[in-house]
């Protein structure tokens, strides 16, 4: 699928969002700067509005590692990996250790060995276009049957 501006990414961002609940996983892959971070930011603040909640800056956690949001009755942990080059680092950040009732947005989880049931892999990719990113959808679990042409 081609994504053709910044308001269509939100718009998939919206609908996902729509469909997101508890123990959740969304990895996001791709290179830096092509929109992982803008595609968290929307799908939070979408929340957040929908549960009437004070929508806040979303910033990457790259250095941080971790920014959690609460809103309302969800709790989601926004994680950016891409410092951590070990699996050992990865295991002290002890993402699924904590309450399994979270919604997780992974950045960079290449490192993450552990077999999500409920995960959503969104894959961006440049585009020739500069305004465009090519996007590759991949669900499992409850996101198995996810339709792009429904996005």
């Amino acid at each position: 699928m081609i994504i053709k501006s910044l308001d269509h990414l939100r718009l998939i961002s919206n609908k996902i969002a729509d469909n997101v609940s508890k123990k959740d996983c969304i990895f996001l892959i791709g290179e830096i700067g092509v929109g992982k971070t803008t595609f968290t930011r929307n799908l939070i603040n979408y929340l957040q509005k929908r549960e009437g909640v004070k929508e806040t800056e979303v910033l990457s956690p790259t250095f941080n590692l971790l920014y959690e949001y609460d809103i309302k009755n969800l709790k989601v942990m926004h994680y950016d990996l891409y410092r951590i080059k070990d699996s050992k680092e990865l295991d002290q950040l002890g993402i699924f250790k904590g309450d399994p009732s979270t919604i997780k947005i992974i950045e960079w989880p290449d490192l993450v060995e552990t077999t999500i049931v409920d995960r959503l892999e969104l894959h961006l990719k440049y585009s020739n276009k500069e305004s465009e990113r090519e996007l590759n959808i991949f669900g499992h679990g409850k996101w198995k049957n996810l339709n792009e042409n429904e996005l």
